[in-house]
C-alpha cells in the first residue's frame, strides 16, 4: 500500500521533490459520463443546442483543464504534456455522454490529475452549454482507467463489481 507523499515530517503540506526521479514516457487515460433528459440528449445528437458545438467547445475544454491542472490543484507539477486528447460516445440508451482523456508526458511525474481534469473540464462545459435544456443533469463515473510510467508502472482499473 503507497503512503501519502504530500506532507513533510510535521504534516505540513509539500509539493513533492521529483528532482531525482527519471524522466519516463508516461499515459494516463481517464472517464466519466454526463447523463441528462431525452429532450437534451436529442438536440445534443442533432447539433441544435443553441449555443452552438458542444462537443467541440467541450473537445477544446478539456485539453485545456488538462493543460491548466496545476494551475487548478494544489501540489500539482507543471508537465509539459506530449498529448492531450478528448473522445466522446453517446450512449442512447441512458440518454448520456461518455468522456474519455488520453494524456501523454515524457517525464518526472505521471498525468493521470491531467486525464481526470480534462474528463471533468469536459463534462462541466457539455452542462454549462446545456443547461438551459435540462438543469438536471448527472456527472458521474469519473475514474483512473488505467496508467502507465514511472516506478508504480502500469495500472489497469478492473471493471467494477456487483454488488
Amino acid at each position: 500500500m503507497g503512503e501519502f507523499t504530500h506532507f513533510n515530517q510535521h504534516g505540513d503540506a509539500i509539493m513533492v521533490d521529483i528532482s531525482k526521479k527519471a524522466e519516463t514516457a508516461r499515459e494516463a487515460i481517464a472517464e466519466g459520463r454526463i447523463s441528462m433528459n431525452q429532450e437534451c440528449f436529442d438536440q445534443l445528437k442533432a447539433g441544435s443546442i443553441g449555443k452552438g458545438d458542444v462537443l467541440g467547445v467541450a473537445r477544446i475544454a478539456g485539453i485545456m483543464g488538462a493543460k491548466k491542472t496545476s494551475e487548478l490543484i494544489p501540489l500539482c507539477h507543471l508537465l509539459n504534456l506530449t498529448k492531450a486528447e478528448i473522445d466522446f460516445e453517446l450512449e442512447d440508451e441512458t440518454c448520456s455522454v461518455r468522456t474519455i482523456c488520453t494524456v501523454r508526458t515524457t517525464g518526472k511525474t505521471g498525468v493521470e490529475m491531467e486525464a481526470l481534469t480534462g474528463v471533468q473540464i469536459a463534462l462541466l462545459t457539455i452542462y454549462d452549454m446545456c443547461k438551459a435544456v435540462d438543469k438536471g443533469m448527472e456527472m458521474n463515473g469519473i475514474h483512473l482507467c488505467q496508467k502507465s510510467g514511472g516506478k508504480s508502472g502500469i495500472y489497469i482499473r478492473k471493471a467494477k463489481q456487483e454488488v
